[in-house]
């Protein structure tokens, strides 16, 4: 009784164990399964990354050399645009000069024409009226300048700038800038040239007293004068144009008869006006 109690004992010890050491086994081959799958994955994983960047590759270097060729393409396109753009300016230059230099020489030619033959066009006009005023501006500059007697009358006194006359009035040998001209209380004294007059002023010597500038350097003394209220400094005046009347208020030539004491001068120096007067 008691050894067939130990020997089931033992039967049933050796099932727990056969069981056990089972079980051990079947973990570990899922163990052993399940690695083997995880590994597989992971490998197939890998190819598949690998794949994937071999063909990033591929499509990175055909995308560059589409680009390359892209960019090559463009600089030649730019290449030529320019070849392109520098012949047209070359060109549009060369028939500007041309078409400059055929103005040129027509308008030369032009010219050369209407100078020798009688043209109406603008330029000729132009040109005609351009020398027209030219030739009247130097024929204006090159008029002399002429002088009349400002008042009717005998001369009564001489010039003598080198030489010494007697003075009536100043009862002493003098020399004498000016001519004196017979003229009757209040005759009308007009101005011996054109110009502009320069001062009409009180001298205490020569009385009323009227100043005119002329061209050269000209200018022309009117002295002795009873009245000039017929101008003013500084307007301009013509050839024979009425500027005052006679009269006796010089006081160095009080003693004579009415006059007129005339000057006349240039650059500043006197000058003899009887050898100018006409």
């Amino acid at each position: 009784m008691r050894r067939g109690r130990k020997f089931f004992e033992n039967e049933n010890l050796l099932i727990y164990v056969g069981t056990a050491i089972f079980i051990i086994l079947a973990i570990s081959i899922g163990i052993i399964m399940y690695m083997g799958a995880k590994s597989n994955t992971e490998v197939g994983e890998e190819n598949t990354v690998v794949q994937e960047q071999t063909q990033g590759n591929e499509d990175t270097e055909s995308a560059s050399t589409s680009i390359g060729k892209t960019v090559e393409e463009q600089e030649s396109n730019t290449a030529t645009n320019s070849n392109s753009i520098s012949n047209t300016t070359a060109n549009t230059t060369t028939n500007t000069n041309a078409n400059t230099s055929s103005t040129n020489t027509t308008n030369t030619n032009t010219n050369v024409t209407n100078n020798t033959t009688s043209n109406s066009t603008t330029a000729n006009n132009t040109t005609t009226n351009t020398n027209i005023t030219t030739e009247n501006k130097v024929t204006e500059e090159k008029k002399e300048v002429t002088f009349v007697k400002p008042t009717d009358g005998e001369i009564i006194c001489e010039f003598a700038k080198d030489n010494l006359i007697y003075s009536e009035t100043l009862k002493e040998w003098v020399t004498h800038t000016a001519i004196d001209i017979k003229a009757d209380k209040t005759s009308v004294i007009k101005a011996s040239a054109d110009g502009i007059i320069k001062s009409i002023v009180n001298d205490p010597r020569y009385g009323l007293t009227v100043v005119i500038e002329h061209d050269d350097g000209y200018e022309t003394v009117y002295s002795n004068l009873l009245t000039a209220e017929f101008v003013v400094e500084g307007e301009e005046v013509t050839q024979g144009q009425t500027i005052g009347t006679a009269g006796n208020t010089a006081s160095f030539e009080s003693a004579m008869e009415s006059h007129l004491h005339f000057e006349l001068l240039k650059d500043g120096e006197y000058l003899d006006p009887s050898i100018y007067l006409k």
